[in-house]
C-alpha cells in the first residue's frame, strides 16, 4: 500500500504465530512496515515471516520472561532498527468455574495476558521514546464487561485496560501514543475451540445478535492496522461495540440475572469443568511452560 505511514517503519507484533497477530503482520507488511514477530512455536513465526512482502524477523520468546524480551528486542534493534510500533497482542484464556480452577493455569492467564504485556510495553519503551512511535494493546469486550466461567480471561483484560490507560498518561509528554484495541468474538482458534465446550458457545449464542457475531481476523486486522496509521487512542472492532461503554454501569446487573437462569440450566444438561486452556496458542504456552519446569528444561 503506497503512501501509508508505516512505510520502511519497523513494527513489534507480539503473539504472531497465528489468528489475530498473524493477520496484523501481514496487513501491517502490506502497508510497508518491516515487522518484527514475538512469540512461542518458532517454526509458526517463520513460516508468517516467509510470508510477508517486507523484511521480516521471527524471534522465539515468552512474553512473561523480562530477560529473553531484552535478547529478543536486541536481535530486532540490530537485523531491523529501532522499533516506532509496537503491538502487545499475545494472550491465552482458559473456561470453566472458578470453584474448580487449576488456580496455576489461572495465574498464568493473568502472567501471560497482564504481565506479558506490561513487560512488553517496558522492553521496547526506550525505542518508543526515542522514535515517538506507538504502542498498540490488544483488549477485549471482556475488558468491558465480565462473563461467567471465563474469571481470569476477564480480569486480565480489564487488568491491561487499566494498565494501557496509565501508560498512556505516563509517556503522552515524551511523544509516544498509546492505544488500545477492544475486540469482540474473533474467528481465532481461541474462540473455534471455546465453542466446543457446549456450555461457553451456548453462553455466546445468548448474548444479543449484535454482540455474539464473529468477525474474520482478516476484517479485525484491517481495523487494527488503520488505528496504527492514525495513532488511535482507542480502537473497537466492530466499531458499533463503542457503544457497550455507554451502558458499561448497568452491565454488571445484567450479566448476573442471564447467568443466575443460564447456568443452572446448563449445569444440569452437562457438569461445568474446565477447559484448560484454550486453542493452539494456548496449548503452545503450556507445553513451554512445562518445558521450563521440567528438568534441563529452558
Amino acid at each position: 500500500m503506497h503512501d501509508s505511514p508505516l512505510e520502511d517503519r519497523i513494527a513489534v507484533v507480539t503473539g504472531a504465530a497465528r489468528g489475530v497477530g498473524a493477520a496484523l503482520a501481514r496487513e501491517l507488511a502490506r502497508r510497508g512496515a518491516r515487522l518484527a514477530l514475538i512469540g512461542h512455536e518458532e517454526a509458526a513465526l517463520r513460516s508468517v515471516a516467509a510470508s510477508l512482502p517486507t523484511p521480516a524477523l521471527a524471534v522465539e520468546a515468552d512474553v512473561t520472561d523480562g530477560e529473553a524480551l531484552e535478547r529478543a528486542a536486541e536481535v530486532v534493534r540490530s537485523r531491523l532498527g529501532t522499533p516506532s510500533v509496537v503491538v502487545a497482542n499475545a494472550g491465552i484464556a482458559e473456561g470453566g468455574p472458578f470453584a474448580s480452577a487449576d488456580m496455576a493455569s489461572w495465574r498464568r492467564v493473568i502472567d501471560v495476558n497482564v504481565t506479558g504485556s506490561a513487560l512488553t510495553a517496558h522492553t521496547f519503551l526506550p525505542d518508543l521514546v526515542e522514535s515517538a512511535g506507538y504502542h498498540l494493546q490488544i483488549a477485549s469486550l471482556a475488558s468491558i464487561g465480565a462473563a461467567p466461567l471465563m474469571s481470569a480471561y476477564c480480569a486480565s483484560k480489564s487488568g491491561v485496560e487499566a494498565f494501557t490507560h496509565a501508560l498512556r498518561a505516563e509517556t503522552a509528554h515524551l511523544g509516544v501514543a498509546v492505544g488500545i484495541a477492544y475486540l469482540n468474538w474473533t474467528d481465532t482458534d481461541m474462540i473455534r475451540d471455546a465453542d466446543r465446550h457446549a456450555v461457553l458457545r451456548e453462553l455466546r449464542g445468548s448474548m444479543p445478535p449484535p454482540a455474539r457475531r464473529v468477525f474474520s481476523a482478516e476484517f479485525v486486522a484491517t481495523r487494527l492496522a488503520r488505528a496504527v496509521e492514525r495513532r488511535r487512542t482507542a480502537v473497537y472492532v466492530p466499531a458499533s461495540l463503542r457503544l457497550v461503554q455507554v451502558t458499561r454501569a448497568a452491565l454488571p446487573a445484567l450479566v448476573v440475572r442471564r447467568a443466575r437462569r443460564a447456568l443452572p440450566r446448563l449445569e444440569a444438561a452437562e457438569p461445568l469443568r474446565p477447559t484448560g486452556p484454550l486453542g493452539a496458542g494456548g496449548r503452545a504456552d503450556e507445553a513451554a511452560a512445562h518445558g521450563r519446569d521440567t528438568p534441563g528444561g529452558r
